[in-house]
């Protein structure tokens, strides 16, 4: 295990080297479907009966609800289609917005035969197979992948350090989003088992819980006015620097620095693009991921 007072530094100089060396494609180090098809492909939101993928921004509409509500279905229903499958939608659920378009004919005084078509944006609503029941299985073409078997094997160093985070959010593993919610003062992980490998899932915690020390109880880095910064806003791609130089320094202060180095410095790569090539940025954020340590790992800090 590095020394503390060594690890900060130690840190940014080895995802230095590898942004100027050139880093590996980044990819989420969990599995974000639960569904495979039979070739063994992740099955995108569909609607169960049709069998039709959902399009334009609906696939993204459905992708953040079901982050936020813990579906873990790709699966989706009319109320009316979940009757006609023998089940119903559970009391209490409400229905989920998707959007579509419908062309309007207009006549066309140049050419009466040849109308124009008046598009028109139009939504209805639908319910994730997660919030029906009595659904017979045998219509459901592919099921969620079995993770009955595999093992997790906890990492003691990891373990003590989230433990050890005094004034820490709530965590809760449901769905298949890693996210902190600065609302509620939460974060959410998938389930340990999706995990592509321990060390995978302990730099995503720490990631998220590097997100959770911008919260006005612990380093009060979040703009009060606007709270965390919009998802793709140059505010954003910075505050995701802060959170993975956080994670990439408590995996070196843990021993699993080697495991996840290379992921870590792709995944910085790709937000720094977002804001600019200055490697400044990157040595910025280091300074802000200390704050972050140092408020979970309890060492005292001056602004």
């Amino acid at each position: 295990m590095m020394e503390k007072k060594d690890v900060y530094q130690i840190v940014t100089d080895r995802i230095l080297a590898l942004l100027d060396a050139g880093t590996v494609p980044w990819s989420k180090p969990w599995s974000t479907h639960t569904t495979l098809d039979a070739e063994g492909n992740p099955v995108q939101h569909q609607n169960l009966v049709s069998k039709k993928p959902y399009r334009g921004i609906n696939p993204f509409l459905l992708d953040s609800t079901a982050m936020l509500k813990g579906y873990t279905s790709p699966y989706w229903v009319s109320y009316k289609q979940a009757s006609l499958l023998g089940g119903n939608v559970k009391k209490g659920e409400k229905g989920n917005l998707v959007t579509f378009w419908k062309f309007l004919d207009e006549k066309n005084p140049k050419n009466p035969l040849k109308p124009g078509k008046i598009p028109f944006l139009r939504y209805y609503n639908i319910f994730n197979l997660d919030q029906t029941e009595n659904i017979d299985v045998s219509k459901i073409p592919f099921l969620p992948v079995d993770t009955e078997g595999i093992t997790f094997d906890p990492i003691p160093n990891c373990d003590a350090i989230i433990a050890n985070f005094e004034n820490k959010p709530s965590i809760k593993h449901q769905g298949n989003a890693a996210f902190y919610r600065e609302s509620d003062d939460s974060v959410t992980m998938p389930e340990r088992e999706s995990f592509k490998g321990e060390p995978a899932y302990y730099t995503t915690i720490f990631h998220e819980l590097g997100h959770s020390t911008g919260h006005e109880s612990r380093c009060n880095r979040f703009d009060k006015s606007i709270g965390m910064a919009a998802f793709g806003s140059g505010s954003y791609s910075k505050e995701e620097l802060i959170a993975e130089m956080t994670a990439s320094m408590l995996s070196g202060i843990a021993g699993i620095i080697d495991e996840t180095i290379e992921q870590s410095a792709a995944y910085i790569d790709a937000w720094r693009k977002k804001i600019s090539k200055d490697p400044k940025l990157v040595v910025q954020a280091a300074g802000k991921a200390q704050k972050a340590v140092d408020c979970i790992t309890g060492v005292k800090y001056t602004t």
